[in-house]
Order: structure tokens, then sequence, then C-alpha cells
């Protein structure tokens, strides 16, 4: 990494009440994660690449972030890694070098699913501690909608 560059990890969890493997494929499609992540406005797939183990899903995703009194639109690329068993990965590159990997777990528990994301996120060192913030934010609510969504 640059000296430009800070680098932290997060790590958010939900419950949800719905079992692992309905859970999993919900969060693996973006199109209903923009139903619940803050941010998001839109997403789009732009491929899929099948692996000998599960796939590759590519997206061009459209965020609002809020930035003070001003809601800057931001568009970047998105990509999730979803094996057949196991945790799902995630990738999303955005300007101007935000990075943000995730290692999502799906554990069964008596009520229903814990999930589990494993947050990495890089940013310009200016930018590193609203980004982080706004992500951990986004995350977590993000995770509750999931069950709100399911307990409905």
């Amino acid at each position: 990494m640059s000296i430009w560059i800070g680098r932290a990890r997060r790590s958010v969890s939900g419950e949800v009440p719905a079992p692992p493997e309905q859970v999993r494929a919900f969060y693996v499609d973006l199109d209903n994660i923009s139903r619940v992540h803050p941010l998001v406005q839109w997403v789009r797939s732009t491929g899929r690449v099948d692996l000998g183990d599960g796939y590759r899903q590519d997206y061009q995703v459209g965020d609002r972030i809020p930035l003070g009194p001003l809601t800057l639109p931001i568009t970047y690329r998105a990509s999730l890694i979803v094996p057949t068993t196991g945790a799902v990965t995630a990738q999303a590159r955005q300007f101007p070098r935000v990075r943000l990997d995730s290692r999502v777990d799906f554990a069964a528990g008596e009520t229903g699913t814990r999930i589990t994301e494993e947050l990495t996120i890089a940013a310009p060192r200016p930018l590193l501690a609203v980004t982080v913030g706004q992500a951990v934010t986004a995350h977590t609510t993000m995770l509750a909608g999931i069950a709100k969504l399911f307990a409905a």
C-alpha cells in the first residue's frame, strides 16, 4: 500500500430469521441488496463467469454518498465470488482509489442465520475515517434491513 492510502478492518453482523440457504441466496443477488442498502440506488449485472466451484458475478453499482449538505452520485464496479458452499467474497472498487473487500459467512443459529461480514477498507488517508464510518453504518443498516424483510 502507498503512504497515501490507509487501511482499516471492521466486522459487522446481524441475525436473520430464515435458514442460511435462503439468506445466502438473497444476499448474493445484488438486485436484492439495492432494496436494503441505504447508499445503493441501482445495480446492473455486467457479467458472470462460471468457476470450478461456483461463480463470479460482476456488477456496476450506483451509490449516493452523503458529504455534508451534498449527496454525490458515484458509480463503481463490484464483484461477488460465490462458491457452491461456504463464505462469499466481494470486491468493490470506487473513485478515488476506494476499495472494499469483504468475506461474508452465513451461520445457522437457533433463530435462523447469523450473517457476519469481515470488511477490509482502503481509501486515501484524508477520506479513510469517513469512508470506514459510512461503510460500517451502511452495512449494519443493510443487515438489519435483510432481517426485517425475512421477518415480515
